[in-house]
């Protein structure tokens, strides 16, 4: 009898479906969403909304310590774990209630003197007190869609833990903390980029069109690197490879903890360092670790010239201390080619062409053999500014042989060296491979 009711009220459900109705469960607008989520959020009142000056303010009064998280609306990317906090999952609500919340949707106005992340994130969280201390922060990304192997709700639950014991110290304990706001940047909000004056205000503009008066995070870095290119062309290492993943020294991170190590990849400069799987990264360069993204916090740090990192870790229960040295170029081993940011690299660089590396599935489907190595193109944009590449005579399928007279593996390098080797305004023959003939054409360098 239950079934057959079931089956009933669906059935009354379909018939109160009418054209009308269809039209209003048609797919809203990304303008729709971001006052839908507004509302919502605005009338559960569990977050303070856009707001940080009133977040500071109740954490002096409350003295607790404040998360705020940067999550704008629509961003579909990281969405299942952001619904699994905002919707208070069981795990984290108890320790959510222990925090002043704050939830910033936009980067207009956001202090970059205070949140320092990777701005390629879709969702970034911050851990500090009403003067501004960081303790940590949560959001690790290598990937444009997959996000399991980086972040997770049960890590989030270890960071704001150790967030919390991190507020319980004596504030004399707490002073090695201020490592973790770094230097000063040139501009301290981004709306005073550049790029962004004649464009973007401080504040969104909800009484007109609000999603495109944001300022998303990626174009923090996007606007960097395009003050870089104007001033010289060079793209220095530090803002080509922003905050770069653990796996780039090779170190494979849990990430349902603060940050023990999964696994080393051999020949490493973790495995020069003696790290091993089952290690508890506890302090980097006397850092506190709360998660995969505090170890990128102090990797960013750290030169592309190479430099040092000191670390203590548990293994086996017992306290150690081992030196990471990172040699010269150590960045080059990130990836990059995931960002959304490289959009614009591959408008500099490659005129607006997507390239992946080819797999063993494609290597089949092309009937190349397995031994084959290189990159192939995935997609050519077809609208200005990055449509040069589809101009110049390139079809997405095309076999990339050789680049400026070199061969690459990974787009990165690819990105990488168009960038910094090639000077803007210089053309350069790119050799393809199409259906077993070869064909060539020419690239601009561009600003």
């Amino acid at each position: 009898m239950p079934h057959r009711i079931r089956l009933f009220g669906l059935f009354i459900a379909l018939l109160a479906v009418t054209p009308s109705s269809l039209r209003a469960q048609e797919k809203p607008t990304r303008q729709q969403k971001v006052l839908a989520d507004r509302e919502k959020v605005l009338a559960e009142g569990f977050w303070i909304y856009n707001d940080l000056d009133r977040g500071l303010a109740e954490a002096r009064q409350t003295g607790r310590p404040l998360l705020v998280a940067l999550r704008c609306l629509p961003c579909e990317q990281c969405v299942k774990l952001d619904e699994e906090l905002i919707e208070q999952h069981a795990e984290v609500r108890p320790l959510l209630d222990q925090f002043v919340r704050v939830r910033l949707v936009a980067a207009n106005n956001l202090d970059l003197r205070l949140f320092q992340f990777d701005t390629d994130q879709s969702f970034a969280v911050f851990f500090l007190n009403a003067e501004g201390t960081i303790y940590g922060r949560f959001g690790t990304r290598s990937d444009q869609i997959q996000w399991a192997d980086d972040v997770s709700i049960e890590g989030l639950a270890r960071a704001m833990e150790g967030a919390l014991e991190l507020h319980r110290l004596p504030a004399a304990e707490r002073g090695n903390l201020v490592g973790k706001r770094g230097p000063a940047p040139e501009f301290s909000t981004p709306h005073e980029f550049p790029k962004f004056r004649e464009k973007y205000t401080a504040q969104l503009q909800y009484e007109g069109n609000v999603v495109q008066s944001c300022i998303h995070c990626h174009m923090i870095g996007d606007a960097q690197r395009q003050a870089a290119r104007d001033g010289g062309g060079i793209l220095p290492e530090e803002l080509l490879f922003p905050h770069p993943h653990p796996r780039a020294v090779g170190l494979t991170l849990d990430p349902q903890t603060r940050g023990t190590v999964r696994r080393v990849a051999e020949g490493s400069a973790a495995s020069r360092a003696g790290l091993q799987p089952g290690d508890e990264l506890r302090r980097l360069n006397n850092q506190p670790i709360l998660s995969m993204a505090d170890v990128q916090w102090v990797l960013h740090r750290i030169p592309a010239g190479g430099g040092r990192v000191t670390v203590q870790l548990l293994r086996g229960g017992e306290s150690k201390a081992i030196t990471l040295e990172l040699p010269r170029h150590w960045r080059r081993a990130d990836d990059i080619a995931w960002r959304a940011s490289s959009w614009e690299l591959r408008r500099m660089a490659v005129g607006g062409l997507y390239f992946k590396e080819l797999d063993d599935a494609q290597r089949e489907k092309l009937g190349l053999p397995a031994d084959r190595t290189g990159l192939y193109l995935q997609h050519a944009g077809k609208y200005a500014p990055h449509d040069q590449g589809h101009k110049a005579g390139f079809l997405e399928g095309d076999l990339l042989v050789r680049f400026a007279g070199q061969t690459f593996r990974r787009e990165t390098d690819l990105l990488r060296y168009a960038l910094n080797e090639i000077p803007v305004g210089d053309s350069v023959e790119v050799e393809v491979e199409r259906k077993g003939t070869s064909h060539t054409f020419r690239l601009e360098m561009r600003r």
